[in-house]
């Protein structure tokens, strides 16, 4: 078994850098950006993204530097040698999957819509009630205040 290991993985970050859009050799267009993510020590990785799916891609378009997203995906890890000799770990990320607050919002958004429509009549159980706002209440909208920023 040659070459580097590959690792399914989910990363909670934060986009250090603005995403670029680049076009490969064959003229098909992908995404590359940069996230960070902390590390238990308190320390943090740097980790390249590509993304080749246009769902994917559109997703890091919407972020600002310093927004929070999760991202899933094949994972590659290497490293590199700064100035002072040290070896320092670095991540490559092909991103199969992108999630940020905004996509959350927006799907919530839909769901919500989608269950109060005229004209429907119920067949089987109730969908759940999505939240009126995406506060972190107590109601169910805290399990994703890492998604927001928040500790």
């Amino acid at each position: 078994m040659g070459g580097a290991a590959m690792i399914g993985a989910l990363i909670l970050a934060k986009l250090h850098s603005k995403p670029e859009q680049r076009t490969g050799k064959t003229g098909r267009p992908f995404m590359t950006a940069k996230v960070r993510a902390a590390v238990a020590d308190g320390d943090a990785v740097f980790i390249s993204v590509v993304a080749f799916s246009e769902s994917a891609s559109a997703a890091l378009l919407a972020l600002d530097v310093g927004d929070s997203v999760a991202l899933a995906g094949t994972l590659k890890p290497s490293a590199w040698i700064d100035r002072d000799g040290n070896a320092r770990p670095t991540l490559d990320l092909v991103a199969a999957q992108v999630l940020t607050v905004y996509g959350l919002a927006k799907k919530r958004k839909a769901v919500a819509n989608a269950s109060s429509m005229p004209g429907t009549s119920p067949q089987g159980p109730p969908p759940p009630p999505a939240p009126a706002q995406d506060d972190g209440a107590a109601d169910g909208g805290a399990d994703d205040a890492w998604l927001r920023g928040e500790s």
